[in-house]
């Protein structure tokens, strides 16, 4: 059934402006349009729904994340495009970010301007 099917993302947001230029000039996906109740994105083929909320109340979970190779390059990469990098404490991080699992899958967080936790991963 839905296991043939594209997956739509959504994320809510508050300020759309912002957002576009968030997901469009810092991320580089690729805007689409402006429906009225959400801003959508193409992301390689994934449509992103930025939804447009009066309030956004961030939960303390990844939202939206991207798997890329090399996450070290993409880290440094986006921290040139101003992206900063959660450093959260409770376990450890290297010196961008980046928490290795006991299974060497490596995943590091960020948040959009509504404080929505992003992140980008790399699976072994």
């Amino acid at each position: 059934m839905l296991g043939t099917t594209n997956i739509v993302a959504c994320v809510p947001i508050k300020d759309a402006e912002k957002a576009r230029v968030f997901y469009e000039g810092v991320l580089g996906l690729r805007f689409v349009k402006d429906d009225g109740f959400a801003l959508v994105f193409d992301a390689n083929g994934i449509m992103v729904r930025a939804a447009k909320m009066k309030e956004v109340t961030p939960v303390p979970f990844t939202v939206l994340g991207w798997q890329v190779t090399k996450i070290e390059d993409m880290v440094r990469a986006l921290q040139k495009r101003g992206v900063q990098f959660e450093i959260f404490g409770f376990f450890k991080q290297d010196e961008l970010g980046i928490w290795t699992a006991p299974t060497g899958d490596k995943v590091a967080w960020f948040k959009d301007p509504d404080g929505n936790i992003l992140s980008v991963s790399e699976h072994v």
